[in-house]
């Protein structure tokens, strides 16, 4: 039986590698696709996000009695509420820090190049002039390519009758698969062979409990660490606080590399102003990191997945390669429903050779 499980082993991870790499010799081709498929499932996935986020609380009042229509009707009020209060107060503050980043970008560019220059030259001509021309065309494209990226996204969230399409329908997704949950999960199990239901649904059941408690510990870990480091970079003197802070908030839902790629802007804002800042910018995230590390995560996510963090960071280098951004935010959830999915075929052959 050892030998037999070691082949199967095996086989899946052979079988693993080469859709890998098939992936990977493809991407130039799936790119069309893959703009396609996030067009059409990206209001699915926000919406299936808050499904699982309010889930618990509807299905602890329908426990309660009350009728699940009505129980999702008064969470997502309430939550729907609470969303528009938060966005109605705090976009006229984001806004103005976004102006003023947008307007200090050329700024930052010369203070960089200066200090290139001035590095240079009092080290007798270290960097090399190809060097210091090539990190200035850098500079330069990242300024004018941020600047585009942020004017882009402004207008497109203002004007784009897709995106406003988009965020009229996610709402609506989401209040039904609140509020039909139930229905879909017996109509997809009566499509199901009868003499399989009993163990598909086992295996749904397990990558349900694993995907929501990962979602849920995810995004609540995140809105904390989002809050802590706003009021760190608050207390420090840092410019523009909230907009440095959402992009740590929503890098964190990235595990390992994260926090790091959310720290990256505050330090190099901070290292324009002063040194000074720029060590306070590592102090406030590594306080707020240990405290995610040690307190948040373990308390309020665990070990949901039970996944090496090698497998982690690889799936992380194989989500980024295949699906950018969002391959990054997906591979850790795509790769735990795979290992659930490896854990239950295991499972039923063991079952047939024993």
């Amino acid at each position: 039986m050892k030998e037999w499980r070691l082949l199967i082993i095996a086989l899946i991870t052979l079988s693993t590698l080469a859709i890998l790499y098939l992936l990977f010799k493809m991407s130039p081709y799936l790119t069309s696709i893959f703009r396609f498929l996030e067009a059409v499932i990206s209001p699915f996935l926000i919406a299936l996000i808050i499904s699982y986020l309010l889930n618990p609380i509807v299905n602890l009042l329908s426990q309660k009695g009350i009728p699940r229509w009505i129980a999702v009707l008064a969470i997502y009020s309430l939550f729907i509420t609470s969303v528009m209060v938060v966005i109605i107060n705090m976009l006229p503050l984001f806004e103005q820090q976004l102006n003023e980043l947008i307007e200090h970008l050329p700024r930052w560019n010369q203070q960089i190049q200066y200090m290139i220059h001035e590095y240079n030259h009092h080290s007798r001509d270290i960097l090399p002039d190809s060097i210091q021309n090539a990190v200035q065309r850098s500079l330069t494209k990242m300024e004018g390519g941020i600047g585009h990226w942020v004017d882009h996204m402004m207008e497109g969230i203002g004007n784009t009758i897709n995106h406003l399409f988009f965020i009229i329908i996610i709402p609506f997704l989401a209040f039904y698969m609140m509020r039909d949950s139930n229905q879909l999960e017996r109509g997809l199990i009566n499509l199901l062979p009868q003499q399989k239901r009993k163990e598909i649904t086992r295996l749904c059941r397990d990558i349900d409990r694993a995907l929501g408690n990962y979602i849920r510990g995810q995004l609540l870990v995140s809105i904390v660490v989002g809050l802590f480091v706003y009021f760190g970079y608050l207390f420090i003197g840092l410019p523009y606080p909230m907009i440095l802070a959402l992009v740590v908030a929503i890098c964190n839902v990235i595990p390992y590399l994260g926090p790091f790629l959310g720290a990256l802007p505050a330090a190099f804002v901070a290292f324009t102003v002063s040194t000074k800042l720029l060590i306070s910018v590592l102090i406030v995230n590594l306080i707020v990191q240990i405290i995610e590390g040690n307190v948040l995560s373990p308390q309020i996510v665990g070990k949901t997945l039970h996944m090496h963090p090698l497998t982690i960071i690889f799936a992380l280098l194989v989500g980024g390669e295949v699906g950018g951004v969002w391959g990054l935010i997906l591979a850790v959830p795509i790769f735990a429903i795979g290992k659930v999915i490896g854990q239950h075929i295991l499972a039923h052959y063991v079952r047939i050779k024993v």
